[in-house]
């Protein structure tokens, strides 16, 4: 869903299109002022999204109370009710991430009151051109804003934007909103890494009781994590969740294994046998489909989740699970369209927001006195006297990440905007931060596995 892959297409023929869509939107913007353009069908996987209810008035406030200041009007904006939404999803309703997006449209859709005929989503788009062809077939059908949700998909999504200025391109994950240049082009992404240390103090918490009953010795402590690429992504949410269960449980160490796939069942259960029969006492991951928990369900050995609540799944083996709502989002960007106020380039929003979240603790699997351990930490976290990569809790070959910075460290070097304060700003937009993730540093504790 968010692939390495980031060049630009463009065939002559499209080119020529372009240069004639360019012009007829000059004129247009001469003789009308900008309007926004509206969406559409194709060949590839296309539904309507199901009808929703009214329309709420809470609505109204969430794209305000998302920014934490009044938005800046930039157009006369649009009436709900000729409204058309595109979306772009790498999958579909059988792996998690996109279906956390699904649920995100239905949650936008309840908010804003649009109708099934107002919502156009085109699943199983490939990180390829052909999410540019579907970002054009949506901008002409008549979509006032298209979003998509893959990290591959951004490329396509720039070209998309700057051929057709008077639609919103909104893409999660990515990085290259502010590089471009275009004020419809924006990236968003949530802090997903306070959900995910919040899953490792849940962690943490079951790696006591099992030292406690004697399952596991206090220096086997080994965890698995089953990761999709070796991008700063995975590397953040996997440091963000080995801080939690160190938080409580020291003496943890952690492998990780890639399956080079965001979504492959197979792939996902292998590498968590691996690790397993490694020697690993409890499974997490950061790839999206159920492979990992079902090979925990027949071992016996409990685990994390992602996207998704994964009880169904391992009702013996699952804790919890790390998860991100894309509704917040959802419903601000669209409000935006309405309203006619500016969608900001970067967006990036956590658990204070309702942004992340962990899905429903697994009482049957849970250490004792784990709800009131996430409790106290996620206040820390809200009231910010707790902060994820406190860069105090780790070090990298030894050293705090302000000594690599002071001893010049190449990496760190690169990197050395986000340490301040005392700790590593991840997706902190409102210290002028990207959304996208970027801590790729590999912490002491922690052997990440390749090949």
């Amino acid at each position: 869903m968010r692939s390495s892959c980031l060049f630009l297409f463009l065939s002559t023929r499209n080119k020529e299109v372009v240069t004639m869509k360019k012009f007829l939107a000059l004129v247009l913007t001469v003789v009308m002022a900008a309007s926004l353009a509206a969406c559409g069908n194709s060949g590839t996987k296309e539904t309507q999204a199901p009808a929703s209810g009214d329309s709420e008035t809470a609505a109204e406030s969430t794209a305000a109370e998302s920014t934490g200041e009044t938005a800046e009007k930039v157009g006369e904006g649009v009436d709900v009710k000729d409204l058309k939404v595109g979306f772009i999803f790498i999958g579909d309703e059988n792996e998690g991430y996109t279906e956390a997006h699904l649920k995100a449209v239905e949650e936008m859709k309840k908010n804003l009151g649009l109708s099934d005929d107002q919502v156009v989503i085109k699943t199983n788009i490939k990180e390829d051109e052909g999410c540019y062809d579907a970002a054009v077939d949506l901008a002409e059908q008549g979509c006032n804003i298209v979003i998509a949700n893959s990290f591959g998909h951004e490329s396509y999504i720039l070209q998309a934007a700057a051929d057709y200025p008077d639609v919103q391109f909104c893409h999660a994950t990515g990085y290259q909103a502010k590089s471009s240049g275009l004020s419809n082009m924006h990236n968003f992404f949530t802090r997903i890494y306070e959900s995910r240390y919040l899953s490792g103090v849940v962690a943490g918490m079951k790696l006591n009781e099992m030292i406690k009953n004697g399952e596991v010795s206090k220096d086997k402590c080994k965890i698995g994590y089953v990761g999709a690429f070796p991008y700063a992504e995975v590397i953040s949410g996997f440091t963000s969740f080995y801080l939690g269960v160190k938080s409580v449980c020291d003496s943890a160490t952690m492998e990780v294994k890639y399956t080079n796939s965001w979504a492959s069942f197979d792939l996902e259960k292998e590498c968590a046998e691996q690790l397993i029969a490694d020697g690993c006492v409890l499974i997490s991951q950061h790839a999206d489909t159920t492979g990992a928990p079902t090979a925990c369900e027949a071992k016996k050995v409990p685990c994390v989740g992602y996207n998704i609540d994964m009880i169904p799944t391992a009702p013996d083996a699952a804790l919890t699970s790390a998860t991100i709502n894309w509704g917040p989002y959802y419903t601000y960007a669209v409000q935006s369209v309405i309203d006619g106020t500016a969608i900001e380039t970067d967006w990036a929003k956590g658990v204070k927001d309702g942004a992340d979240a962990i899905t429903e603790l697994n009482d049957k699997t849970v250490a004792e006195g784990t709800k009131e351990a996430v409790e106290e930490a996620q206040k820390g976290i809200e009231d910010g006297t707790l902060h994820v990569f406190d860069t105090s809790k780790f070090t990298v070959g030894g050293k705090t990440l302000e000594e690599l910075v002071e001893s010049g460290d190449k990496d760190a070097t690169k990197l050395k905007d986000y340490i301040k304060d005392g700790y590593f700003h991840e997706s902190d937009v409102e210290s002028g931060m990207p959304s996208a993730p970027a801590f790729t540093f590999i912490i002491d504790g922690i052997n990440s596995i390749t090949k």
